[in-house]
Protein backbone atom coordinates (compact mmCIF):
# COMPACT_ATOMS: atom_id res chain seq x y z
CA UNK A 1 0.00 0.00 0.00
CA UNK A 2 2.83 2.39 0.89
CA UNK A 3 4.46 1.81 -2.49
CA UNK A 4 1.14 2.35 -4.27
CA UNK A 5 0.67 5.71 -2.52
CA UNK A 6 4.21 6.75 -3.41
CA UNK A 7 3.66 5.88 -7.05
CA UNK A 8 0.36 7.75 -7.08
CA UNK A 9 2.25 10.99 -6.40
CA UNK A 10 5.43 10.10 -8.30
CA UNK A 11 6.32 11.70 -11.61
CA UNK A 12 4.44 10.12 -14.54
CA UNK A 13 7.73 8.67 -15.81
CA UNK A 14 7.88 6.41 -12.70
CA UNK A 15 4.26 5.43 -13.15
CA UNK A 16 4.94 4.61 -16.79
CA UNK A 17 7.85 2.39 -15.80
CA UNK A 18 5.86 0.67 -13.06
CA UNK A 19 3.02 -0.18 -15.46
CA UNK A 20 5.11 -1.08 -18.51
CA UNK A 21 4.37 -4.29 -20.33
CA UNK A 22 6.61 -7.07 -21.62
CA UNK A 23 7.54 -5.12 -24.76
CA UNK A 24 9.68 -2.18 -23.62
CA UNK A 25 9.01 1.23 -25.13
CA UNK A 26 11.17 4.34 -25.17
CA UNK A 27 9.92 7.38 -23.26
CA UNK A 28 10.20 11.10 -23.68
CA UNK A 29 9.08 13.45 -20.95
CA UNK A 30 8.13 17.06 -20.36
CA UNK A 31 8.64 18.12 -16.74
CA UNK A 32 7.21 21.09 -14.87
CA UNK A 33 6.02 23.01 -17.93
CA UNK A 34 4.20 26.00 -16.40
CA UNK A 35 1.72 28.11 -18.34
CA UNK A 36 -0.47 30.99 -17.20
CA UNK A 37 -3.98 30.41 -18.46
CA UNK A 38 -7.61 31.16 -17.68
CA UNK A 39 -9.29 27.90 -16.70
CA UNK A 40 -11.79 26.70 -14.13
CA UNK A 41 -15.49 26.33 -13.34
CA UNK A 42 -15.63 28.69 -10.38
CA UNK A 43 -16.58 32.33 -10.84
CA UNK A 44 -13.38 33.42 -9.11
CA UNK A 45 -11.41 31.73 -11.88
CA UNK A 46 -13.03 33.70 -14.67
CA UNK A 47 -11.37 36.77 -16.07
CA UNK A 48 -8.04 35.93 -14.44
CA UNK A 49 -5.13 33.68 -15.27
CA UNK A 50 -3.49 31.13 -12.98
CA UNK A 51 -0.40 29.00 -13.18
CA UNK A 52 -0.96 25.50 -14.51
CA UNK A 53 1.82 22.91 -14.48
CA UNK A 54 2.06 20.14 -17.07
CA UNK A 55 4.02 16.91 -16.73
CA UNK A 56 3.75 14.62 -19.74
CA UNK A 57 5.38 11.30 -20.55
CA UNK A 58 5.00 9.75 -23.98
CA UNK A 59 5.88 6.11 -24.62
CA UNK A 60 7.13 5.74 -28.18
CA UNK A 61 8.22 2.95 -30.44
CA UNK A 62 11.98 2.34 -30.11
CA UNK A 63 13.86 4.52 -32.59
CA UNK A 64 16.58 1.95 -33.32
CA UNK A 65 18.86 3.21 -36.09
CA UNK A 66 17.42 6.72 -35.87
CA UNK A 67 19.45 7.29 -32.70
CA UNK A 68 22.63 6.33 -34.51
CA UNK A 69 21.71 8.69 -37.34
CA UNK A 70 21.11 11.48 -34.77
CA UNK A 71 18.30 12.77 -36.99
CA UNK A 72 15.75 15.08 -35.32
CA UNK A 73 13.28 14.63 -38.18
CA UNK A 74 12.94 10.89 -37.41
CA UNK A 75 11.91 11.14 -33.78
CA UNK A 76 8.92 12.44 -31.87
CA UNK A 77 10.04 15.98 -31.11
CA UNK A 78 9.51 17.48 -27.66
CA UNK A 79 7.97 20.42 -29.52
CA UNK A 80 5.04 18.18 -30.49
CA UNK A 81 4.17 17.86 -26.80
CA UNK A 82 4.37 21.57 -26.02
CA UNK A 83 2.53 22.38 -29.26
CA UNK A 84 -0.28 19.98 -28.28
CA UNK A 85 -0.64 21.84 -24.98
CA UNK A 86 -0.53 25.26 -26.62
CA UNK A 87 -3.05 24.24 -29.30
CA UNK A 88 -5.63 22.96 -26.84
CA UNK A 89 -5.19 25.97 -24.55
CA UNK A 90 -5.76 28.28 -27.50
CA UNK A 91 -8.75 26.35 -28.89
CA UNK A 92 -11.24 27.43 -26.21
CA UNK A 93 -11.60 28.29 -22.54
CA UNK A 94 -12.17 25.13 -20.50
CA UNK A 95 -13.69 24.53 -17.08
CA UNK A 96 -12.10 21.18 -16.25
CA UNK A 97 -8.50 19.99 -16.10
CA UNK A 98 -9.83 16.54 -17.01
CA UNK A 99 -11.09 17.87 -20.35
CA UNK A 100 -7.80 19.60 -21.08
CA UNK A 101 -5.76 16.53 -20.16
CA UNK A 102 -7.86 14.27 -22.42
CA UNK A 103 -7.53 16.63 -25.37
CA UNK A 104 -3.78 16.98 -24.94
CA UNK A 105 -3.42 13.20 -24.74
CA UNK A 106 -5.53 12.67 -27.86
CA UNK A 107 -3.48 15.19 -29.83
CA UNK A 108 -0.17 13.64 -28.77
CA UNK A 109 -1.44 10.18 -29.76
CA UNK A 110 -2.00 11.41 -33.31
CA UNK A 111 1.79 11.23 -33.73
CA UNK A 112 2.64 7.87 -35.35
CA UNK A 113 5.42 7.01 -32.86
CA UNK A 114 3.28 7.63 -29.75
CA UNK A 115 1.83 4.49 -28.15
CA UNK A 116 0.82 5.58 -24.65
CA UNK A 117 0.75 8.97 -22.93
CA UNK A 118 0.59 10.09 -19.29
CA UNK A 119 -0.68 13.63 -18.73
CA UNK A 120 -0.61 15.28 -15.30
CA UNK A 121 -1.98 18.82 -14.96
CA UNK A 122 -1.93 20.79 -11.70
CA UNK A 123 -3.24 24.18 -10.65
CA UNK A 124 -0.59 25.89 -8.55
CA UNK A 125 -2.51 28.93 -7.28
CA UNK A 126 -5.79 27.51 -5.90
CA UNK A 127 -4.61 26.63 -2.42
CA UNK A 128 -1.63 25.78 -0.24
CA UNK A 129 -0.83 22.77 -2.44
CA UNK A 130 -1.16 21.72 -6.05
CA UNK A 131 -4.60 20.60 -7.25
CA UNK A 132 -4.50 18.34 -10.26
CA UNK A 133 -5.47 15.40 -12.37
CA UNK A 134 -3.53 12.65 -14.13
CA UNK A 135 -4.77 10.50 -16.98
CA UNK A 136 -3.33 7.67 -19.07
CA UNK A 137 -4.33 7.09 -22.67
CA UNK A 138 -3.21 4.32 -25.01
CA UNK A 139 -3.27 4.21 -28.79
CA UNK A 140 -4.73 0.68 -28.57
CA UNK A 141 -7.68 1.57 -26.36
CA UNK A 142 -8.40 5.26 -26.73
CA UNK A 143 -7.84 7.63 -29.62
CA UNK A 144 -10.20 10.40 -30.60
CA UNK A 145 -11.18 10.48 -34.30
CA UNK A 146 -8.72 12.52 -36.28
CA UNK A 147 -11.46 14.67 -37.74
CA UNK A 148 -12.33 16.03 -34.28
CA UNK A 149 -8.83 17.46 -33.88
CA UNK A 150 -8.44 20.02 -36.64
CA UNK A 151 -4.85 20.77 -37.56
CA UNK A 152 -3.72 24.35 -37.91
CA UNK A 153 -3.01 25.64 -41.38
CA UNK A 154 0.77 25.45 -41.78
CA UNK A 155 2.36 28.89 -42.09
CA UNK A 156 3.34 30.01 -45.57
CA UNK A 157 6.64 31.85 -45.46
CA UNK A 158 8.29 34.41 -47.68
CA UNK A 159 11.49 32.95 -49.06
CA UNK A 160 14.03 35.66 -49.86
CA UNK A 161 17.11 34.82 -51.92
CA UNK A 162 20.10 37.14 -51.36
CA UNK A 163 22.86 37.38 -53.89
CA UNK A 164 26.38 37.81 -52.53
CA UNK A 165 26.16 41.50 -53.34
CA UNK A 166 22.99 41.79 -51.26
CA UNK A 167 24.31 39.56 -48.46
CA UNK A 168 27.42 41.72 -47.99
CA UNK A 169 25.67 45.07 -48.49
CA UNK A 170 25.87 47.71 -45.77
CA UNK A 171 22.08 47.98 -46.11
CA UNK A 172 21.46 44.37 -45.04
CA UNK A 173 20.17 45.15 -41.53
CA UNK A 174 17.80 47.78 -42.88
CA UNK A 175 16.40 45.34 -45.42
CA UNK A 176 15.88 42.76 -42.68
CA UNK A 177 14.07 45.45 -40.64
CA UNK A 178 11.65 45.93 -43.54
CA UNK A 179 11.14 42.21 -44.05
CA UNK A 180 10.66 41.57 -40.33
CA UNK A 181 7.92 44.21 -40.14
CA UNK A 182 5.55 41.96 -42.08
CA UNK A 183 3.66 39.27 -40.16
CA UNK A 184 4.52 36.37 -42.46
CA UNK A 185 7.39 34.02 -41.54
CA UNK A 186 10.69 34.84 -43.22
CA UNK A 187 13.32 32.42 -44.54
CA UNK A 188 16.51 33.74 -46.12
CA UNK A 189 18.48 31.78 -48.73
CA UNK A 190 21.98 32.53 -49.97
CA UNK A 191 24.35 31.37 -52.68
CA UNK A 192 27.86 30.03 -52.42
CA UNK A 193 30.99 32.20 -52.58
CA UNK A 194 31.83 34.06 -55.77
CA UNK A 195 34.93 31.89 -56.13
CA UNK A 196 34.48 28.33 -57.36
CA UNK A 197 34.14 25.63 -54.72
CA UNK A 198 36.85 22.94 -54.62
CA UNK A 199 36.37 20.41 -57.42
CA UNK A 200 36.27 16.73 -56.48
CA UNK A 201 35.84 15.26 -59.95
CA UNK A 202 32.98 13.06 -58.76
CA UNK A 203 29.28 14.01 -58.99
CA UNK A 204 28.02 12.87 -55.58
CA UNK A 205 30.89 14.30 -53.58
CA UNK A 206 30.81 17.53 -55.60
CA UNK A 207 27.15 17.90 -54.74
CA UNK A 208 27.96 17.86 -51.05
CA UNK A 209 30.86 20.27 -51.46
CA UNK A 210 28.69 22.76 -53.35
CA UNK A 211 25.93 22.53 -50.73
CA UNK A 212 28.46 23.10 -47.97
CA UNK A 213 29.72 26.17 -49.81
CA UNK A 214 26.19 27.61 -49.61
CA UNK A 215 26.04 26.78 -45.91
CA UNK A 216 29.30 28.65 -45.28
CA UNK A 217 27.66 31.80 -46.55
CA UNK A 218 24.55 31.06 -44.48
CA UNK A 219 26.72 31.19 -41.36
CA UNK A 220 28.41 34.35 -42.62
CA UNK A 221 24.99 35.99 -42.97
CA UNK A 222 23.93 34.89 -39.48
CA UNK A 223 27.12 36.41 -38.08
CA UNK A 224 26.13 39.82 -39.45
CA UNK A 225 22.70 39.99 -37.80
CA UNK A 226 21.87 38.23 -34.53
CA UNK A 227 18.20 37.93 -35.51
CA UNK A 228 19.14 35.39 -38.19
CA UNK A 229 19.44 31.75 -37.15
CA UNK A 230 20.84 29.03 -39.41
CA UNK A 231 18.37 26.14 -39.70
CA UNK A 232 18.75 22.84 -41.56
CA UNK A 233 15.79 20.60 -40.64
CA UNK A 234 12.09 20.79 -41.47
CA UNK A 235 11.21 20.26 -37.80
CA UNK A 236 13.18 23.31 -36.75
CA UNK A 237 11.87 25.36 -39.68
CA UNK A 238 8.27 24.59 -38.69
CA UNK A 239 8.98 25.59 -35.10
CA UNK A 240 10.78 28.77 -36.15
CA UNK A 241 7.96 29.88 -38.45
CA UNK A 242 5.40 29.42 -35.67
CA UNK A 243 7.54 31.40 -33.25
CA UNK A 244 8.59 34.37 -35.37
CA UNK A 245 12.24 33.43 -35.83
CA UNK A 246 14.11 34.62 -38.92
CA UNK A 247 15.76 31.60 -40.52
CA UNK A 248 18.73 31.27 -42.83
CA UNK A 249 18.36 28.00 -44.70
CA UNK A 250 21.29 25.56 -44.68
CA UNK A 251 20.29 23.29 -47.59
CA UNK A 252 22.36 20.10 -47.26
CA UNK A 253 20.06 17.96 -45.14
CA UNK A 254 16.73 18.79 -46.79
CA UNK A 255 18.14 18.58 -50.31
CA UNK A 256 19.99 15.30 -49.71
CA UNK A 257 17.04 13.71 -47.85
CA UNK A 258 14.42 14.71 -50.43
CA UNK A 259 12.64 11.89 -52.25
CA UNK A 260 12.24 14.16 -55.28
CA UNK A 261 15.07 16.62 -55.02
CA UNK A 262 15.67 19.75 -57.08
CA UNK A 263 16.51 19.46 -60.77
CA UNK A 264 19.01 22.29 -60.40
CA UNK A 265 22.53 21.33 -59.29
CA UNK A 266 23.81 22.81 -56.00
CA UNK A 267 26.08 25.12 -57.99
CA UNK A 268 22.83 26.79 -59.13
CA UNK A 269 21.94 28.21 -55.72
CA UNK A 270 18.95 30.23 -56.92
CA UNK A 271 17.50 27.11 -58.53
CA UNK A 272 17.90 25.28 -55.21
CA UNK A 273 16.22 28.19 -53.41
CA UNK A 274 13.31 28.21 -55.88
CA UNK A 275 12.80 24.45 -55.34
CA UNK A 276 12.91 25.00 -51.58
CA UNK A 277 10.28 27.76 -51.85
CA UNK A 278 7.96 25.35 -53.62
CA UNK A 279 8.59 22.65 -51.01
CA UNK A 280 7.70 25.12 -48.24
CA UNK A 281 4.58 26.28 -50.14
CA UNK A 282 5.93 29.79 -49.89
CA UNK A 283 3.60 32.74 -50.29
CA UNK A 284 6.28 34.55 -52.29
CA UNK A 285 9.83 34.09 -53.52
CA UNK A 286 11.88 37.28 -53.67
CA UNK A 287 15.25 37.66 -55.32
CA UNK A 288 17.32 40.51 -53.90
CA UNK A 289 20.17 41.60 -56.12
CA UNK A 290 21.07 41.21 -59.78
CA UNK A 291 20.66 37.71 -61.22
CA UNK A 292 21.96 36.80 -64.66
CA UNK A 293 21.35 33.03 -64.69
CA UNK A 294 18.93 30.28 -63.60
CA UNK A 295 16.10 31.50 -65.84
CA UNK A 296 14.74 27.97 -66.14
CA UNK A 297 14.61 27.60 -62.35
CA UNK A 298 12.81 30.93 -62.02
CA UNK A 299 10.21 29.94 -64.62
CA UNK A 300 9.65 26.66 -62.78
CA UNK A 301 9.16 28.45 -59.48
CA UNK A 302 6.82 30.97 -61.09
CA UNK A 303 4.32 28.22 -61.85
CA UNK A 304 3.89 27.56 -58.13
CA UNK A 305 4.53 30.81 -56.24
CA UNK A 306 4.66 34.55 -56.71
CA UNK A 307 8.14 35.72 -57.64
CA UNK A 308 9.71 39.16 -57.56
CA UNK A 309 13.16 40.52 -58.17
CA UNK A 310 14.07 43.53 -56.09
CA UNK A 311 16.85 45.58 -54.61
CA UNK A 312 14.61 46.62 -51.70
Amino acid sequence: MTNEIRLAFAHPSERAEATSGSDPLDRISLRDHIVEVEIGAFQAERGATQRVCFNVVVEVLPTGAAVVDDDVDRILSYDKVTEAIAFELAAERLNLLETLAARVADRVLLEPQAQRVFVRIEKLDRGPGALGVEIVRSRKTHLAPVETLVEEEPPKPRVVYLTNEARTSKNLSGWIDQLEAAEQPLILCVCGPDVSAPQTGQELTQRRVDLLAIEQNAWMLAARDKRCVVVDTRTELDWAMKNGQICVWAPSKIVLDAVEGPDAPPSDAIGIAAWFAEEMQAEAFWVVGAVDSSEVALETANRQINIEQSTL
